[in-house]
């Protein structure tokens, strides 16, 4: 107690009038919330333990149950905000770094809420989405700069190999560890129904969803967890991943309590031991050393598979675009800060990097100038929430984008920001047993498939009110894009003009 003692974020509220004490809050949470007092015969509740997962919510047949944030807080200051101070007591209590899960969730811009896209009206008129065709399929992979005819005049093929995507979106890197066995199967099961890619993470993969292998991008980090010669061959695409938007500039770590079974066989490490990824390859120091491995993986894969690299949204991010675009690589893959993980130190999270809109601006243009835009395929991931918001990413210059926290609240994540903890209520960032049970891979499946399904949809809506009837035909069209409440520099390197104009 004394200086130690912070009264807890979330309260549980419990009617008493609806409440049967059937304890089924008690089963269903792995915090220990909820309790039975014999002597009483009444529930109990710990609400320190509380972190707001809201699965007691969901389960309680009498809806006796809300969760509501405290309205215990410091005094109020424009300066020294409640998490503030609650951060620096915690800190002085135990000496260490703070951790934090999930995406940024400062008060910064969002850009995409700042963008509005055009509509047709009379000398443009907009295309009917449920009577004329609309192309959502794109292709990722180098593209030549015009096109090759033989003597008889015809065309002569030299498309390196290509990613197909029937839609561009592609569930991002989530590794087998950091989330459940039930979860990776939902995500490999529906990408493969849908006919997009799902990104294994850099924690390897189980042998039984090699089946999946026609559409799984297979990951190579720093730490080369689970990487072999099976494994590189089993994706249909190879990502190296060089930095995250979560954390840039720093490696990953999966605590020990979730290196188990299947998930430390995968991983080729022994069970119960830390990975740890390291912040750097120690085989890249330069674009000469990444081009050496691209082409080593390639080499490996008899040249048939593109190679992604994923780097995280930095301030000179065009410049290292530029440099990857000439080390060989087929796709760059930009994450941005606001971007989803299990764990990252909070002032990482919330302080390193630079919004993904503005990388991806800054990215496409600087390709475009220097003539190697058709070198490399773009794919831009960090906070895409919705359709609207891909839209506006391939205006911007995308080719597709990677969605993760979108997937997981479609699989039934509340947000709670406690995935490295292991308790995960839902079934998804856990490897305790009868918590990956709670999430059916087959439910799970059919709301991602329900999911992608919705956004094509709304893609096709919307590009036909912009007069538009395929993807290839939004890439970088800036036109399509107004900005709103924006400076004149900001309104620069996203390359659109301002509302009105």
């Amino acid at each position: 107690m004394g200086a130690d003692f912070l009264y807890p974020e979330f309260e549980v509220v419990r009617n008493p009038n609806r409440c049967v004490n059937c304890r089924i809050c008690e089963r269903q949470c792995s915090n220990g919330v909820h309790g039975w007092d014999a002597k009483t015969k009444t529930m109990t509740q710990d609400d320190a333990k509380c972190v707001d997962c809201q699965r007691c919510v969901a389960m309680c047949p009498t809806r006796a149950l809300k969760i509501v944030k405290s309205d215990c807080v410091f005094r109020e200051n424009a300066n020294w905000s409640n998490d503030a101070i609650r951060e620096i007591h915690k800190q002085a209590s135990t000496g260490g770094a703070l951790l934090s899960s999930m995406g940024n969730p400062t008060t910064a811009p969002i850009y995409w809420d700042r963008l509005l896209i055009n509509a047709s009206q009379v000398t443009n008129p907009p295309v009917d989405p449920l009577r004329e065709p609309m192309e959502t399929r794109v292709f990722l992979g180098k593209k030549p700069n015009r096109i090759e005819r033989g003597p008889d005049g015809k065309i002569v093929p030299k498309l390196e190999p290509q990613l197909e995507l029937s839609v561009p979106i592609m569930f991002a890197a989530m590794s087998y560890g950091s989330i459940s066995l039930n979860a990776h199967a939902a995500l490999a099961r529906a990408a493969t129904e849908l006919g997009i890619l799902y990104n294994t993470g850099e924690g390897g993969l189980r042998e039984d969803f090699y089946q999946y292998g026609p559409n799984t991008v297979v990951q190579v980090a720093s730490g080369r967890f689970g990487v072999h010669e099976d494994y590189l061959r089993a994706g249909v695409a190879i990502e190296i991943k060089m930095g995250q938007g979560a954390k840039p500039g720093i490696g990953g770590h999966l605590p020990g309590e979730k290196i188990v079974g299947d998930v430390a066989k995968t991983r080729m490490i022994p069970e119960g031991a830390d990975a740890v990824s390291p912040a750097p390859h120690h085989d890249i120091y330069s674009i000469e050393d990444l081009r050496q491995l691209v082409l080593s993986l390639k080499e490996a894969t008899e040249y048939r598979k593109p190679i992604i690299v994923k780097v995280a949204a930095v301030h000179n991010i065009a410049a290292i675009a530029s440099g990857i675009a000439r080390s060989g690589a087929d796709v760059i893959a930009i994450d941005g800060w606001r971007g989803g993980t299990g764990a990252a130190p909070t002032r990482i999270r919330d302080n390193v990097g630079i919004p993904v809109e503005l990388a991806l601006a800054a990215v496409d243009q600087r390709l475009r100038d220097e003539g190697i835009r058709n070198d490399v395929s773009l794919i831009v991931g960090g906070s895409v929430r919705s359709a609207s918001d891909l839209v506006k990413a391939i205006a911007l210059g995308a080719d597709a984008c990677y969605i993760g926290t979108a997937t997981l609240i479609a699989l039934g994540c509340r947000m709670c920001r406690t995935c490295r903890s292991g308790k995960c209520n839902w079934g998804i960032a856990t490897q305790r047993p009868e918590l990956v049970e709670r999430l059916d891979p087959e439910i799970g499946r059919k709301r991602l498939v329900n999911l992608v399904s919705a956004w094509k949809l709304e893609l096709a809506e919307m590009m036909g009110g912009m007069g538009i009837n395929s993807v290839e035909a939004l890439r970088g069209n800036r036109l399509m894009l107004r900005g709103v409440g924006l400076t004149e520099k900001e309104l620069e390197v996203l390359g659109v003009s301002c509302a009105g104009e």
